[in-house]
């Protein structure tokens, strides 16, 4: 593989503005989701900004810095298939999908960053025609290998075309967890309006950017979180794209994310009442103004102090500090909140990552019995998503005199009487 590259926006994603402020300034960090088995070049990975900007027209929040594409998705490892909870999850979105778009039988139904194929599984067992697209060539790979028609390329307006061409229209197109994955967005709708049939609906999922300053969720800003979304600068983007937004809602996976329908302009659905009821709670926020970007750039650093002097206390003390779960938002974890050089190791059970190094601190990943049989003194929870249910099923960890520590929203250190003051 070529060395990944980074070119850099000069205007806003959404609105095309060169009005963009720098809101929350952060340390760069390696790629995610990128193991190697040779130590030194895990450790020697090449670093890349994940600094965060507010467009001070639209209010949209964006990275401006962007990956390039194939170094960004050829080597990905996240199977959504894999993921706790997601399959449950997605099994009731296609319910609720089904439910909302009523789409005739047989009628085409596609997933833009489809990954495994998760999302569209339960629609092909309702017998639905399924389409998926997705540029990460191994996951597409699997997908089609468990029988969910897959693209491994990305979404352009001349693929759209072609689709459109080959399979009709479709009744229901979604980007879930993709939609601030794209840097041309425009491009993206422009994808959707062309495939989409005229009644047909789009429905979209992204972490929400209220969700994410309220929860200080530092873990979900890294490269492939290009849009951290709100309500007010998607209404009047869409529009430009020939779109409506006509439901807006939000969902507590992952921590608070945004759940969006979008038809045709014109189309003959009413806009919703939890449209405007988003709109109106963003305004009272503030959540499109510079300051409150800013105040939160205050919350991280403060978190960062907090987390970078208990790491410097315990390692003083000798005590031993692991690392729970190879995520995505590992990278970030480490290099935002203090702990480059802290973790000896992180225990995962993930096959392709298991005996490998992850890259910019070099740390091997180990199978997750090594947390007992090592009984590391503390244990940082990487996998922040799913801290509550890791918690709760290491619980003999804790009995013997472990510590779970939670980084989001705020430190905490759990012993096996629950918190420990620190």
């Amino acid at each position: 593989m070529q060395p990944a590259t980074v070119s850099r926006r000069l205007t806003c994603r959404l609105c095309d503005s060169k009005n963009v402020e720098l809101v929350v300034k952060l340390e760069p960090i390696p790629l995610s989701e990128n193991y190697s088995t040779d130590r030194a070049v895990a450790a020697g990975a090449p670093r890349f900004p994940v600094d965060v900007y507010m467009c001070a027209d639209c209010g949209h929040v964006q990275h401006l810095d962007v990956i390039d594409s194939t170094n960004l998705w050829n080597s990905y490892t996240y199977f959504s298939g894999e993921a706790k909870g997601m399959p449950e999850h997605f099994q009731q979105v296609a319910g609720k999908i089904v439910e909302t778009a009523k789409p005739p039988a047989g009628s085409l139904v596609i997933d833009i960053g489809s990954n495994d194929g998760s999302l569209l599984q339960p629609f092909k067992r309702d017998g639905y025609r399924v389409l998926g697209i997705d540029p990460a060539t191994e996951v597409a790979r699997r997908a089609n290998e468990q029988g969910v028609p897959t693209i491994p390329a990305l979404m352009t307006l001349d693929l759209a075309k072609k689709i459109r061409e080959e399979h009709g229209p479709a009744n229901v197109i979604c980007a879930f967890n993709v939609f601030a994955h794209a840097d041309d967005l425009g491009e993206m709708v422009d994808c959707v309006r062309t495939m989409l049939a005229p009644h047909g609906l789009f429905f979209f999922e992204a972490q929400y950017l209220l969700d994410i300053i309220d929860g200080v969720l530092i873990a979900t800003i890294f490269h492939e979180h290009m849009s951290h979304h709100s309500v007010s600068p998607l209404v009047s983007f869409l529009d430009r794209h020939g779109l409506e937004l006509v439901s807006a809602e939000r969902a507590k996976i992952q921590h608070g994310s945004l759940i969006g329908v979008v038809q045709l302009k014109g189309g003959s659905r009413p806009v919703e009442k939890s449209v405007e009821d988003l709109l109106t709670l963003e305004a009272e926020r503030r959540l499109t103004e510079v300051q409150t970007l800013r105040d939160f750039d205050a919350k991280v650093k403060s978190l960062r102090d907090r987390t970078t002097g208990l790491i410097a206390k315990w390692k003083a003390e000798g005590a031993s500090i692991a690392g729970y779960g190879a995520a995505r938002s590992g990278p970030t974890l480490i290099s935002q909140l203090g702990l480059t050089g802290a973790l000896e190791y992180i225990v995962d059970d993930h096959p392709q990552k298991v005996g490998k190094f992850e890259t910019g601190d070099g740390v091997p990943v180990v199978p997750t019995a090594q947390l007992y049989e090592r009984m590391p003194d503390y244990t940082v929870i990487l996998a922040w998503v799913h801290s509550r249910k890791i918690i709760e099923t290491n619980q003999d960890y804790l009995d013997k005199g472990g510590h779970f520590v939670v980084l989001c929203p705020e430190t905490r250190v759990v012993g096996k009487n629950g918190d420990i003051k620190i």
